[in-house]
């Protein structure tokens, strides 16, 4: 005769089998769908950049073939040595590298002042200053493009490094971001600073930017990027050559007498993207850090 086990009145229930489960049968199925898609996004914004580095030191010949040959069947360093000789290329370096690096500092420093304010501190129209940043900020640019083009030129600022600096040495975006940032660190640091005896100025520069490092680099490789490959303003507020920026000297000397110089246009662009690339390499932890954590608040 079978003997049954006792079961103690304490004892916890068995827990039942696991069948097999159909969800997540494949777990892999999803992420490969997800490397897939980011591997298609990526070749596709890629091949631009390749296509435009390897054409660079293709003959203008080549270039213009149909159908067009994607490796070079004859390497040439023509477009680059025309690029350095014809153009005066230097002085249109210093002009993009001047008017580049004045509007980001400008705009790291005075747009986090801003937005240090709109987060912090308390002051009377403050809900309706803010309310202009972000009217300004839905305001499209070509708007105020004219008015801004008559005040540059009434000020004396016309064909100066100064009048394509001046008028973006702070913006709302800027703003915005620097605000929604400062909203996130805790106000313990302000209050302790200010019961030792620190100004608004010296918290601000001792204690608030030195947190602010990952929104700041985020701000400045955007507005970097901006300012780099604008085109439009120091088109019009240049009247001479030796104001010239590189877009706007790659973009008219590129045109030859009968045609465009697809060569002389390509090594161009090469050799304007690559501080771009560089300064973003140089930042993209702390950007990345900064576009997650703006958000916070």
């Amino acid at each position: 005769m079978a003997t049954q086990t006792p079961v103690r009145p304490d004892a916890a229930p068995a827990a039942p089998v696991a069948g097999p489960s159909k969800q997540g049968a494949n777990p892999d199925r999803g992420g490969a769908g997800t490397y897939l898609a980011l591997g298609i996004g990526l070749i596709l914004m890629t091949i631009p950049f390749l296509w435009m580095a390897i054409s660079a030191i293709k003959p203008e010949a080549e270039i213009r073939r149909v159908p067009p040959t994607w490796l070079p069947e004859t390497f040439t360093r023509a477009n680059f040595d025309e690029l350095f000789t014809r153009l005066d290329f230097m002085t249109y370096f210093v002009n993009s590298t001047v008017v580049a690096v004045a509007v980001t500092v400008g705009n790291m420093i005075f747009c986090s002042m801003l937005g240090y304010a709109l987060a912090k501190l308390e002051f009377r129209g403050k809900k309706v200053l803010f309310a202009v940043v972000l009217a300004t900020l839905m305001i499209p640019g070509v708007v105020t493009f004219v008015p801004l083009f008559v005040l540059t030129v009434n000020l004396g600022l016309a064909n100066t490094l100064t009048g394509m600096i001046l008028p973006f040495l702070a913006g709302p975006f800027g703003v915005f971001l620097m605000r929604q940032y400062i909203l996130s660190l805790p106000d313990e640091l302000i209050h302790a600073a200010r019961v030792d005896g620190a100004g608004e100025l010296r918290i601000f520069a001792q204690v608030i930017l030195p947190l602010c490092w990952p929104a700041l680099a985020t701000l400045g490789i955007l507005t970097f990027l901006g300012s780099w490959n604008q085109f439009l303003w120091p088109l019009v507020v240049a009247t001479n050559e030796d104001k010239y920026t590189l877009p706007v000297a790659i973009a008219l000397y590129a045109v030859g007498q009968n045609a465009t110089q697809y060569g002389l246009l390509l090594a161009g662009s090469v050799v304007t993207v690559i501080p771009v690339i560089a300064v973003f390499l140089f930042l993209q932890r702390h950007i990345m850090q900064g576009i997650s954590m703006t958000g916070i608040k």
